[in-house]
């Protein structure tokens, strides 16, 4: 980590407080039948109507931003399989993910309403979800804006990840990606707090400074660059936003409050919103994340955004 850069700040609330669908599922039955006065008729119209009462496959909804792990124990739940079969599964489902992912289908898990039907299995539904995402992450207008960024697609799901996870809102997501960006053309940590959260396994809003000084590849706090997979499954906004970053010279995001998040590309600025958000934030919070007289990159923790 490069202790003479200013930090950027601003830990976004994960996706679980926040599920967005690209798709909704839902268990259809279709009743048909009257009430009518005669008997005659009554039968001939029933009979008629039995034909229709099917119900649509049950729905297996993955939201955007859900983990690999959250996956694997909504399939097992969906499935009703013992906690833990899916992810024992991985290594006969033959997933066709790209050579980069060695296996592991983080951000290949694409979110999105997906049929369980009779004699479904955990395989059947992650090669579901993983041929969903390689079809679109292969089209020719993914592959041409991962290369005008000189990424290849698999850095580019990674960032649409830490996009996904970071980004308070929809709109915020364009201006994120740029952040990414800009940090990683001046040779900047990313410092996102995202990625510790998913080193450590957990989801919060506080982070400290121990918690940087996690020992792992996604402590994008101590290691440069991206972290070496993607952070969660990205939907298809985030991966627009790390495709097409809105225009911007930001360095720096801190959600102040709700609906709130101030892009900065000076650190004196970025300061100044930091302090507006503590004031915001005091008294609210028993355990602060660290004293900010301290000079860090931390950022402070965030409050709810919905």
């Amino acid at each position: 980590m490069q202790t003479n850069t200013p930090p950027r700040s601003g830990n976004r609330l994960t996706r679980r407080s926040r599920v967005r669908l690209t798709r909704r599922g839902r268990l259809v039955i279709v009743v048909a039948g009257a009430v009518v006065a005669g008997t005659a008729v009554a039968v001939p119209l029933l009979v008629l109507g039995a034909g229709r009462e099917q119900a649509e496959p049950a729905a297996l909804v993955i939201p955007e931003g859900w983990r690999a792990g959250q996956v694997y124990d909504a399939i097992d739940r969906a499935l009703q399989l013992p906690p833990g079969s899916t992810l024992k599964s991985l290594g006969k489902a033959a997933l066709k993910l790209p050579g980069e992912a060695g296996g592991n289908p983080e951000g290949y898990l694409f979110p999105a309403t997906y049929p369980v039907k009779k004699g479904a299995t955990p395989e059947s539904l992650l090669r579901s979800m993983v041929d969903t995402a390689m079809g679109k992450y292969t089209a020719a207008p993914v592959a041409a804006g991962a290369q005008r960024s000189a990424m290849n697609i698999y850095q580019t799901v990674t960032i649409a990840s830490i996009v996904q996870a970071e980004a308070a809102t929809k709109a915020d997501m364009g201006k994120v990606a740029r952040v990414i960006f800009n940090r990683l053309e001046h040779g900047m940590p990313l410092q996102m707090d995202s990625t510790i959260n998913y080193a450590m396994n957990r989801s919060t809003l506080d982070t400290s400074v121990g918690d940087t000084r996690t020992e792992s590849p996604y402590n994008s706090y101590q290691r440069m660059g991206l972290p070496p997979t993607p952070i969660d499954n990205p939907g298809e906004d985030a991966m627009r936003a790390a495709l097409n970053p809105t225009p911007g010279d930001w360095l720096y995001f801190v959600t102040v409050r709700p609906g709130d998040t101030r892009f900065s590309a000076d650190y004196a600025s970025h300061l100044r919103n930091v302090a507006e958000f503590n004031a915001l934030r005091q008294g609210a919070a028993t355990d602060r994340p660290m004293d900010r007289s301290e000079p860090s990159s931390l950022a402070p923790a965030q409050p709810p955004v919905r």
